[in-house]
């Protein structure tokens, strides 16, 4: 199950971070380590680990420091591992959004079910991520439609129906989609304005 899943652990404890890179390898996981956020940030330039898996307190930044890259710069799961389980880190853990808390001491295959799950949360929400930008994208095309058609009743005195079928057999007589032909649309309007703008200040000078 875990043959090929790439992780990356960063802790400031060298025999920590050994113990832990060794136990995971052997349970067939590829593993890349570092002893800082410094460090991990250099990784980070050239490898995209499927989670990360981060201890908290590391000297000058920690581990909620990193956190905050991986989420908002690379959308990259994390789990944090932590000597430290009172309700106050684990309620900022999870505000930061991780998808897994382990307590230190650690042992292999009692987390192994845990890092295996914090993998499959973090594929659901990549997927949710891009459902999210397809349907965003989606609102875009249809917003430029809307603004394509409002220009066509505009200009011509069409209805609303009249103006979208308008658009619609223009783009099928020049087999282009008709998001594209909108697009044209309100780009020419657009550059018929400026001109038009340009034009009002010459007259006016």
């Amino acid at each position: 199950m875990s043959a090929g899943r790439n992780l990356l652990l960063v802790d400031d404890d060298s025999l920590v971070l050994a113990t832990i890179s060794r136990g995971l390898e052997s349970a067939g996981y590829v593993v890349r380590t570092a002893q800082s956020v410094c460090e991990a940030n250099d990784i980070l330039s050239a490898y995209r680990p499927d989670l990360a898996l981060l201890d908290i307190r590391m000297g000058a930044q920690g581990g909620f420091d990193l956190a905050r890259i991986l989420r908002d710069k690379y959308a990259i799961p994390f789990v944090f591992l932590s000597a430290y389980d009172d309700p106050e880190t684990v309620e900022e853990a999870t505000e930061l959004g991780a998808v897994g808390f382990l307590v230190k001491p650690v042992d292999i295959p009692q987390i192994t079910p845990t890092i295996e799950a914090a993998l499959k949360r973090g594929s659901d929400l990549a997927r949710l991520r891009s459902t999210g930008r397809q349907l965003e994208q989606a609102l875009d095309q249809q917003r430029g439609v809307s603004v394509a058609i409002g220009i066509l009743m505009e200009r011509h005195r069409w209805s609303r129906v009249e103006a979208e079928l308008r658009l619609r057999d223009t783009a099928r007589s020049q087999r282009r989609k008709m998001v594209d032909l909108a697009e044209s649309i309100v780009f020419a309007t657009d550059v018929l304005a400026a001109s038009a703008m340009g034009v009002e200040q010459i007259g006016k000078e």
